[in-house]
């Protein structure tokens, strides 16, 4: 997988706490809170089942998994023991993250099933596009062919009983003639097909409103991915409930967005133990946003 990119609005909640609590209710999730591996890329290499062992420890229930290696699989586990690992550890993996740029350059599909094979041994049901080479989406008309080949992806997936996702950054809302990349991927992928992962807290660093968001397209998201902004710089993540971005307010219209991944990622760490901040995180999603 290529390496990930290294709110602003404080809405007023005017709602008596009573009134809250269905908002809330409406973020719940049926699987449980989930990890994305990624917020602890430093430590899985040197004691995959001690970190797997330790994300169960946090609270979760699930792992989104990233950075798949044909000839070293997971940190050294191949499928079926990666498979299992997250078994022993009380854990599922919904989705994983797989670089596709070698189709949307090239059409190359040999990557791509590849990934799907290790997804079904795995036992997740989507497999996320984590980024996109920015070549690929100079022009409207070439992203309109990035979506068509999404369209495309999530037939191949779907013939092997598995979905397509999409995460953003925030180049997604850089303009592109009238228009934005991410428009064009809503407005011209089948929403049977390809379902988005809303990574909340780029959303809020291009300027975006999740909200806004969800209801301008209602049910596409079914992913969210959650990390705090820190108060005093915008590029450095927080412990969730530590910083800036309004997730009572998002997280309760989660149900409208058709959220039903609720995926923690945490992409740096100030002065705290990483074991120490996935565990605050979780305990605050749980505990003050029921989720």
């Amino acid at each position: 997988m290529t390496t990930r990119r290294t709110f602003l609005a404080q809405a007023g909640l005017i709602t008596a706490g009573v009134m809250m609590k269905p908002n809330f209710l409406s973020a719940k999730s049926a699987n449980g809170i989930g990890l994305q591996l990624y917020s602890l890329r430093d430590q899985l290499p040197k004691d995959v089942k001690g970190v797997i062992a330790q994300v169960a420890k946090a609270g979760y229930k699930e792992v989104e998994t990233f950075g798949y290696n044909k000839e070293t699989g997971y940190w050294g586990l191949h499928s079926k023991d990666f498979s299992q690992l997250l078994k022993d550890n009380g854990l599922t993996t919904p989705s994983g993250h797989y670089g596709l740029d070698s189709y949307f350059g090239e059409g190359k599909t040999d990557e791509l099933k590849t990934y799907i094979e290790v997804a079904n041994t795995i036992g997740q049901t989507y497999i996320i596009i984590p980024s996109l080479n920015h070549n690929f989406i100079k022009t409207v008309d070439d992203c309109k062919a990035v979506a068509e080949k999404m369209n495309k992806i999530a037939e191949i997936c779907k013939a092997s009983g598995l979905k397509l996702g999409y995460h953003n950054h925030n180049f997604e809302w850089h303009p592109v003639g009238d228009t934005t990349f991410y428009d064009v991927v809503l407005n011209n992928t089948d929403p049977k097909l390809v379902n988005m992962e809303m990574d909340i807290y780029w959303v809020v660093r291009a300027g975006q409103d999740p909200v806004a968001i969800f209801q301008k397209h209602p049910g596409r998201f079914t992913f969210v991915h959650i990390k705090d902004r820190d108060k005093t710089n915008a590029e450095l993540n927080t412990e969730i409930g530590n910083g800036d971005i309004d997730f009572k307010t998002i997280l309760g219209k989660a149900k409208l967005g058709g959220v039903k991944h609720f995926i923690v990622e945490q992409e740096n760490y100030t002065n705290i133990d990483p074991y120490v901040s996935i565990t605050k995180s979780a305990s605050y999603l749980k505990n003050t946003l029921h989720v």
